[in-house]
């Protein structure tokens, strides 16, 4: 009897160990996907015992701390809104958070206690939108943009964070920022916003109130400010005023006005970030090698490289401590975003943060090939190509994204992206280039989109499907697109200008009508934004490019998802699609959130955004 028993259960085992193996243990729907989780924006306590860091798991962004000793993380904000960023003080004993309502972008400052999560608001006027903060020395005060007097001009301003009193210590009629803090906290360092890629730096003298101009020049060129030198007399800068009009570290001397760039200068790629040590002895430069980014440490003094990480991915957010450890975030296209901190005296590096892959094995997760392709005049466009795999059994079939970021002057990287794999594992091909006018690749070609020559960043978009149908990885139909906000303009202008080459497109938040757009987007945003468009004195051109203005040669089914509470693309310009869409009998798909602002960020709202999205496509293109 007991060797029956025996051999039943070795049956019964072998048997549930045969179904164990034949079960796909891959979710089928995209919202398990949509639930990977991240963490990002590390700060780093001034004695390094402390991280602080954001993640979505629980809904909209909050704010969570980990302490030396305990690494269960610890919520410190429930905002139904979520926060938008945040800022700790010079002492770590106070934070100061932004956030909006319902996606206004009317962003406005809270004070928290990082211990407790105790939180007051410092700002209650939703008419005003208040900018990043800068905290004095001795963290009572902090220094801000608000555009309280003009909604187009944003003045800087002080605050005494006791007692709540405001002071105007700058009105210059632009957009200015505070940007840092001189070490004896009488100089304000300041940008001025002139467009989206042309900054210039002021030093503010907070006695005399007196404005000085430290980055005069012709042209639009970039000017960031990161910080004062320890004593004060240099300021370390990123700029592409150089010779090869790339990102670099310089170091810009106040009496001169004479700019140097160092570290790294002769590498042929371009600085993204800058993080200083509080003691200013040691640099953190995030470097941007087409689309990846590698962390390098240097002595701000003698410019001699410190030991840095080794890893392959995208790092970001650096924060440095007063020791020898900083902390950053870091993922790669197979691997979530998550905290880690590098000590560069024991050369440790640790993983602080571990998301939860939602039961996926990111062992089935694809990253993507970096290729080039030539577009219509020849110019090669860098793209990332992701192959679902078996892929070879359905070339020349394979039903094929293609991805247009936003901006115009900013960069697809291969960061970790959920909705991506999902569709991957259901067949489709996906492609995101970096078309004319992405940051990332110099000066040069970011300007190669700049007003007259929009459309020719139209055309390098249908130069990247031209390239999968001459590989024989997809056909004409077979290929859909997607984008938002500048890509949601590529979306509308390819499906007029191309009409035969698309299956479907979905376009979100996306300017259809530049002439309105720039009538009734923000004031302040009106002004950034003429450089690179077109000025509204040039109306004829502005409608020209406007594919609202083409909208009958539209073929393909279009899903339009917008935020009504939109401040930078009124909403109007997705209910002038959909109503012409449908008099001509075009398949349209609308979604409208009425919680929502420019792009979703609830995660309820994201769930069905891109449940319907997966929906879309799979209608569209996987059976054609």
């Amino acid at each position: 009897m007991k060797k029956t028993a025996v051999l039943l259960l070795i049956v019964v085992a072998a048997l549930c160990s045969q179904v164990y193996a034949a079960v796909s243990w891959m979710p089928d729907d995209i919202e398990t996907y949509m639930q990977i989780g991240y963490a990002t924006s590390p700060v780093i306590s001034p004695d390094g015992k402390t991280i602080y860091f954001t993640t979505g798991f629980t809904d909209d962004k909050q704010i969570f701390r980990i302490t030396e000793g305990n690494r269960y993380p610890y919520q410190l904000t429930f905002r139904k809104e979520g926060v938008y960023d945040y800022y700790l003080s010079p002492n770590g004993k106070w934070m100061i958070f932004r956030c909006d309502s319902g996606g206004d972008e009317q962003f406005q400052l809270w004070l928290m206690d990082p211990v407790t999560g105790r939180c007051k608001p410092l700002t209650t006027n939703p008419k005003v939108r208040y900018g990043s903060p800068v905290w004095s020395n001795n963290s009572d005060k902090i220094y801000y943009s608000a555009n309280i007097n003009n909604p187009r001009y944003f003045d800087l301003y002080e605050m005494d964070i006791n007692t709540g009193k405001e002071k105007l210590i700058l009105d210059k009629q632009g957009y200015y920022a505070a940007t840092a803090l001189s070490p004896d906290g009488k100089k304000l360092l300041c940008t001025q916003h002139l467009s989206n890629v042309d900054y210039n730096l002021y030093l503010l003298d907070l006695t005399t109130g007196e404005a000085k101009l430290l980055t005069k020049h012709e042209g639009a060129y970039i000017y960031i400010g990161v910080g004062f030198s320890k004593d004060g007399k240099q300021i370390y800068l990123i700029s592409n005023k150089n010779q090869n009009e790339l990102k670099k570290t310089a170091v810009l001397d106040i009496a001169t006005g004479k700019m140097v760039f160092t570290l790294d200068s002769k590498s042929p790629w371009e600085v993204d970030e800058i993080d200083l040590s509080p003691d200013r002895s040691v640099m953190t430069l995030i470097i941007n090698e087409n689309g990846y980014a590698r962390l390098k440490l240097f002595e701000t003094a003698t410019g001699k490289e410190l030991p840095s990480p080794k890893f392959e991915g995208i790092a970001g957010a650096p924060s440095m401590s007063k020791t020898t450890k900083m902390a950053f975030a870091l993922n790669t296209p197979v691997t979530t975003m998550d905290v880690y901190t590098w000590d560069w005296k024991t050369k440790q590096l640790r993983q602080l943060t571990f998301s939860s892959y939602a039961g996926i094995d990111p062992k089935t997760f694809i990253a993507p090939k970096l290729i080039k392709y030539k577009s219509f005049d020849g110019l090669e466009i860098p793209a990332f190509v992701y192959l679902p795999k078996n892929w070879e059994k359905n070339k020349g079939n394979i039903p094929f994204i293609i991805e247009f970021h936003g901006g115009p002057e900013s960069q697809f990287r291969p960061y970790f992206q959920r909705n991506y794999n999902y569709l991957l594992n259901k067949g489709f091909g996906i492609m995101s280039p970096n078309i004319r006018g992405s940051a990332g690749y110099g000066k040069k070609y970011l300007d190669l989109d700049n007003y007259k020559s929009r459309m020719d960043s139209v055309k390098d978009g249908y130069y990247a499907a031209k390239y999968l149908v001459d590989m024989g990885y997809s056909r004409p139909k077979k290929i859909g697109i997607r984008g938002g906000s500048y890509g949601g303009f590529m979306v509308m202008a390819l499906l007029t200008e191309y009409p035969e080459m698309w299956g479907a497109g979905l376009e979100s938040v996306g300017i259809v009508d530049f002439l309105n757009f720039l009538k009734t987007t923000s004031s302040y945003r009106q002004a950034l934004r003429e450089p690179e468009y077109g000025p509204l004195s040039d109306e004829e051109f502005l409608k020209s490019i406007s594919p609202i203005n083409k909208i009958e040669k539209v073929q393909a089914p279009l899903m339009v998802v917008h935020g009504k509470n939109d401040p930078r693309v009124p909403v109007t310009e997705a209910y002038a699609i959909i109503d012409n869409l449908k008099k001509r009998g075009v398949a349209v798909e609308a979604l409208i959130f009425p919680d929502e602002g420019h792009g979703v960020r609830k995660k309820e709202n994201r769930l069905t955004e891109y449940r319907k999205m997966a929906e879309f496509f799979e209608k569209h293109l996987m059976d054609k």
